[in-house]
């Protein structure tokens, strides 16, 4: 066991980043706090039409009268845009900030998000989705630029594992009081409900959000820098274990409802339910694996060990039928979902620098994306013609095996990087 954990870590002395207490209200500042919680709260509700279509599917799909590749193809509109915006978002954040992008990219969501609620036929729906990936991409950057940069570098991790607390509080109070709302009014009466109230956040962000202020003028950067990046061979690395990493995640939260009602029998009541326990556990981990991982200043680590426990709960998902024993699964899964977000978004920005952090978040985000669609779709494709989502589960478990291995790489090249970043110029 100590040999595995020395491959991982990167000795005290040539380590990037001392060690240094965790961030608190007091080191924020006032101002500090309430840009986060704004950008947070923000944030909570862009989930709300990828949410709401995964909750509501079954409702959904009868409506538009769609098959199972037709509801995964949603997943793939949306995300193939969302995923070719990434690095010109990182770009437009690097170079004019990010407050004036985050606001477009919530208010355009939650537009298309109401539009959504009106829609009659599948391919309205997929012109709307294929559309709302860009504004969806236009907060992504921005809002992970605007909370990282009011911590400390060494807490940069836990700030980046905080950005996405918004998407699964906004998730919780969808899974719990959308079901409800179907009951009385339908499925698309949450979509209006929750849009107008995003529109409003929209603009309360406007009003009074705000950017951290600069000690120094924005370095200038250029399009060029972004194709740089392609370059460097962790970048590639980490690209490879983002599309890992969402395509678990986009599989696990797009597909659960369905796999609670359409498998195992449950009614749509009951699956917001659980769906709602399982995004009370990921919103909770999310922060707490960047605290790790900051702790231990080991994002590889952190990232290796929240995909060996995937790849066991992922097969159990299918595997496993009495339903007490499923909640434990799914929650464990849950935990571990996004576990390593914030030190796998942090260990590019470590090794490159904060000139390019947008742009560098831009290209993780856009390998990540691209395994989302994958994900998503083939899994549809698969409960299509196996009748079951058992070999799609099974598969996501193989991925999650060759994530582990790339992590080794990973932490060699890390490791190689700060050492050379902390050897004496000669």
């Amino acid at each position: 066991m100590r040999k595995v954990y020395s491959r991982f870590k990167v000795s005290t002395e040539k380590s990037a980043h001392p060690t240094a207490p965790a961030p608190t209200a007091r080191s924020l500042g006032r101002d500090g706090i309430n840009a986060v919680a704004l950008v947070i709260f923000c944030q909570s509700f862009q989930v709300l039409t990828f949410g709401g279509i995964s909750l509501f599917l079954p409702l959904i799909r009868e409506d538009l009268h769609m098959s199972f590749s037709q509801a995964g193809l949603l997943s793939v509109a949306s995300t193939l845009t969302y995923a070719l915006a990434q690095i010109p978002s990182g770009y437009l954040t690097d170079r004019f900030g990010p407050k004036r992008l985050f606001f477009i990219g919530i208010l355009g969501s939650t537009l298309l998000s109401l539009n959504f609620g009106f829609i009659h036929a599948f391919w309205s729906a997929m012109i709307n989705q294929t559309v709302a990936g860009v504004f969806r991409a236009l907060m992504f950057v921005p809002g992970l630029a605007l909370v990282s940069s009011w911590f400390p570098p060494q807490r940069r991790a836990t700030a980046m594992g905080l950005y996405v607390v918004g998407n699964f509080s906004g998730n919780i109070l969808l899974s719990l009081v959308g079901p409800l709302l179907v009951v009385e009014f339908g499925w698309r009466f949450p979509f209006i409900v929750f849009s107008v109230a995003g529109i409003g956040a929209a603009f309360l962000y406007l009003a009074f959000g705000r950017e951290k202020p600069r000690t120094a003028p924005r370095q200038r950067v250029a399009m060029l820098d972004a194709f740089q990046l392609f370059k460097h061979k962790i970048m590639w690395i980490c690209g490879a274990i983002q599309f890992i990493r969402l395509g678990i995640a986009v599989s696990f939260n797009f597909w659960l409802p369905s796999l609670l009602v359409a498998d195992r029998g449950l009614t749509i009541q009951a699956a917001g339910l659980v769906v709602a326990m399982s995004a009370a556990f990921t919103a909770l981990s999310n922060a707490f694996g960047g605290y790790v991982s900051d702790r231990l200043r080991n994002p590889p680590l952190v990232i290796g060990g929240s995909l060996a426990v995937l790849a066991c709960t992922s097969t159990l998902l299918v595997l496993v039928h009495p339903i007490p024993v499923l909640l434990v699964v799914v929650a464990i899964n849950a935990i571990f979902l996004q576990f390593y977000f914030g030190p796998l978004f942090f260990v590019p920005v470590e090794v490159l620098g904060q000139r390019i952090a947008g742009m560098s978040t831009g290209f993780s985000n856009l390998f990540a994306n691209i395994g989302s669609l994958t994900f998503a779709f083939s899994l549809g494709v698969v409960k299509d013609k196996a009748g079951t989502f058992t070999w799609g589960f099974v598969g996501i478990s193989a991925a999650c095996i060759m994530g582990v291995m790339l992590t080794f790489v990973l932490a060699r090249m890390r490791n190689r990087a700060l050492a050379a970043q902390s050897a004496p110029v000669t």
